[in-house]
C-alpha cells in the first residue's frame, strides 16, 4: 500500500452541475453531439460544444466509477440545449469544488495516491489540468 502524503483540501465554492446519467456507450456521445449541435449558432459555441463532447468521451473511455458532470454556467452556451439535456435525464446536482494541495512531494504519482485515498472516503472526480476536485453528494446514482 502506498503511503498517503499529507494534503489540504480547501473548499472553493458550490456549483450546480448537470450530471450524465449512467451510460457507457461512445455511440451516445455522437448522438448527443448531433442533438446539441442544433443549439450551436456560431463557431465559438461549436468549439465549446466540441470541448464538452471530448471531455465526455474521455470520461466514458476511462471507465471511471465517478459521475461525469459539467457546471451549468459552462453549458449556458447551449441555450435551449440545457433543457434538452434535462429531458435526456441529466440531473441537476449541487457539487462542491475543492482545491487539493499536497504538503510535500507534489508530483503526479503522489497526487494520484491522495486522490485514490479520497475516493475511498467520498465521491470525487479530479478536474483535468488543475488542482481542483469535484465532490458529489453521496446520494446520487452512479
Amino acid at each position: 500500500m502506498n503511503t498517503v502524503n499529507q494534503y489540504t483540501l480547501t473548499m472553493i465554492r458550490r456549483e450546480k452541475h448537470l450530471v450524465l446519467p449512467m451510460v457507457t456507450s461512445i455511440i451516445l456521445v455522437q448522438n448527443l453531439y448531433d442533438i446539441l449541435f442544433q443549439y450551436v449558432i456560431d463557431a465559438d459555441k461549436e468549439e465549446l460544444l466540441k470541448r464538452f463532447i471530448d471531455q465526455l468521451e474521455q470520461h466514458i473511455k476511462s471507465k471511471s466509477d465517478t459521475p461525469f458532470s459539467a457546471p451549468i454556467k459552462e453549458l449556458e452556451f447551449l441555450n435551449e440545449g440545457l433543457e434538452e439535456l434535462r429531458l435526456l435525464n441529466w440531473m441537476e446536482v449541487p457539487v462542491t469544488v475543492f482545491s487539493l494541495e499536497l504538503i510535500e512531494d507534489d508530483n503526479e504519482e503522489a497526487r494520484e495516491v491522495v486522490i485514490e485515498h479520497l475516493r475511498q472516503l467520498m465521491l470525487v472526480r479530479p478536474v483535468a489540468d488543475s488542482n481542483l476536485l469535484y465532490v458529489y453528494p453521496t446520494n446520487i446514482p452512479c
